[in-house]
């Protein structure tokens, strides 16, 4: 029996992976601990909330592979939520966010699993904000309805969009005003030059950086721009400002540098930055004390963005 299940019996669970964990079954099957109904603080003022209390802008992201889920845990049902909310339990204070990505639980059929990770953090960690990596871009009912699966059936605090379609594609997410959208705008992938870069002289990604701007009336409107593109991080902020915050993808095994992403993208005290490492972290170990060494991965690099954002913060005052 995987440990989700055992701890879905037991009302006093520890995991065997090197860190205490929370009541599972607790978070996930008594709906009176949390509601998705219940009123919320906007996602931004989340945001600001933990940048203040935790001083941190690491975000990680929870993207279960199956071929790299440690050893101690069964393979079988259960497995990624067991996984995930080790994680969790293990770096919750370290961080700003969590954003886990859909496909990964999807293609598995482990849809169930999303939804009781998201409630679990919820939970379990109120106040850390969930973006749900989704990428979702259409129009009318299904853009619609893309927005219901979101913040209704995952209920997750955030979701990533592609605003390909224009303004109708984006609309029914900037509705819900408590909710974050998270517009794809120069992502971290090679070959993202092709459309984004593109023409030259008004490259697509600062269009829609604009379009973010202009779409903010509710202030729920974030921008997603990789690492691997520091200089174009610099023209998202000159357009935007420092009051759309920026996703940044990139950091660890895609190669971004932390120093020129602050450089070029932090607001004025060094902060306006979700900067996500999946890998690195979740993957940091891959024996019992997994979630141990995720931690260690975790505080590294909360530490090492720290740093630079007081380097940052001095420089520009």
């Amino acid at each position: 029996m995987n440990s989700v299940a055992l701890c879905m019996q037991s009302p006093d669970c520890v995991r065997s992976d090197g860190v205490a964990a929370g009541h599972v079954g607790d978070a996930i099957a008594h709906p009176g601990v949390y509601s998705a109904a219940m009123p919320r603080v906007p996602f931004i003022e989340q945001l600001r909330r933990r940048w203040r209390d935790t001083d941190s802008s690491l975000c990680i992201g929870l993207d279960p592979d199956p071929a790299r889920l440690p050893e101690s845990l069964a393979k079988g049902p259960g497995a990624f939520l067991a996984f995930c909310t080790a994680i969790v339990d293990a770096t919750a204070d370290l961080v700003c966010a969590f954003k886990p990505q859909i496909a990964y639980f999807a293609a598995h059929g482990r849809e169930r699993e999303l939804v009781d990770l998201i409630a679990y953090i919820h939970t379990r960690h109120p106040g850390v904000p969930v973006i749900l990596d989704a990428k979702r871009g259409d129009i009318g009912d299904t853009a619609r309805l893309y927005a219901i699966e979101a913040y209704e059936r995952y209920d997750a605090d955030a979701v990533t969009v592609n605003p390909y379609l224009g303004h109708e594609s984006v609309e029914p997410f900037l509705d819900w005003e408590d909710r974050g959208v998270v517009l794809l705008c120069r992502t971290s992938n090679p070959g993202s030059g092709w459309l984004q870069t593109h023409p030259s002289d008004a490259p697509l990604f600062l269009r829609v950086a604009e379009g973010a701007r202009e779409w903010n009336r509710h202030g729920n409107v974030m921008l997603v721009a990789g690492a691997t593109y520091p200089e174009d991080l610099a023209k998202i902020r000159a357009v935007v400002g420092d009051d759309v915050p920026l996703l940044v993808p990139g950091i660890g095994a895609q190669g971004g540098d932390l120093a020129a992403v602050i450089h070029n993208g932090a607001g004025r005290e060094g902060q306006g930055l979700v900067i996500n490492v999946s890998r690195t972290v979740l993957y940091a170990g891959r024996d019992a004390a997994f979630a141990r060494a995720a931690r260690t991965a975790a505080v590294q690099l909360r530490d090492e963005i720290r740093h630079l954002q007081r380097v940052h913060a001095r420089s520009r005052n």
